[in-house]
């Protein structure tokens, strides 16, 4: 944001590309399997905690998606009718954002405390390669929001600001999941398919679709395999 006035729009569709990849395969190996593992061990079927999870974090996403006034910066999504909120532009761009980083930050902060409390089912390497594929989400996230801004007339500074305050949220989502699995422990198949699930809808929702409008498709689908690749040799290979 400091040195560019626009994101190259090829770079952009190649890291949203490489880091949907990354989060999809995340969501399985390192989310997903682990859940349907540890609820083998429960009085349910070792499928039901994960698929229950994975649903509710859909509902709840979308429930958000509906109550709070936001604007994507790719296409109008139905979500809100922008027409009819007093928000500014750039304020619902930094809701946009925020509404996706809660969960994000909920999904780290359960891989790490399924990694500590399970280590025979959830691996500290698939919890490090789950942050470097949402670090790398946050690259083009953040430019999303915050070179919009500037370029509408606010300074650096207020760009800079926005944007770091859009994250604010998701390390307090990270504490958030980490308490809730380390005090009642059954909530763990639950909690890692309810983390697959947010990363899922991010990845569906906003990493796909503007990765494959911005006129560079081919690239931005080798970027997906790519980060797929990447994430499942991590997590298989290291864990």
């Amino acid at each position: 944001m400091f040195f560019v006035r626009k994101m190259d729009d090829k770079f952009l569709a190649i890291m949203q590309g490489l880091a949907a990849g990354v989060m999809t395969a995340a969501s399985f190996w390192s989310l997903l399997a682990p859940a349907i593992e540890y609820g083998e061990n429960g009085p349910l079927p070792a499928w039901m905690p994960a698929a229950i999870g994975f649903l509710l974090d859909g509902i709840f996403l979308r429930v958000l998606d509906k109550i709070i006034p936001h604007l994507h910066t790719s296409a109008d999504h139905g979500d809100f009718n922008v027409n009819e909120s007093s928000l500014g532009k750039n304020t619902m761009l930094f809701l946009a954002v925020t509404i996706h980083n809660f969960p994000e930050g909920m999904a780290l902060g359960v891989a790490f405390a399924a990694a500590a409390a399970q280590p025979g089912l959830a691996s500290m390497s698939g919890a490090i390669a789950l942050t470097i594929g949402i670090g790398l989400q946050n690259f083009p996230e953040g430019s999303a929001l915050s070179l919009p801004i500037l370029a509408g007339g606010k300074s650096k500074k207020d760009a800079f600001n926005l944007g770091q305050l859009s994250a604010i949220i998701e390390p307090v989502g990270a504490v958030l999941g980490a308490w809730a699995v380390t005090q009642i422990t059954a909530l763990l198949p639950y909690a890692l398919s309810f983390a697959a699930g947010a990363m899922i809808f991010v990845v569906v929702e906003e990493l796909i679709p503007e990765s494959q409008e911005s006129g560079f498709t081919d690239s931005a689908t080798l970027a997906f395999l790519a980060g797929f690749t990447l994430m499942m040799v991590l997590d298989v290979a290291l864990g």
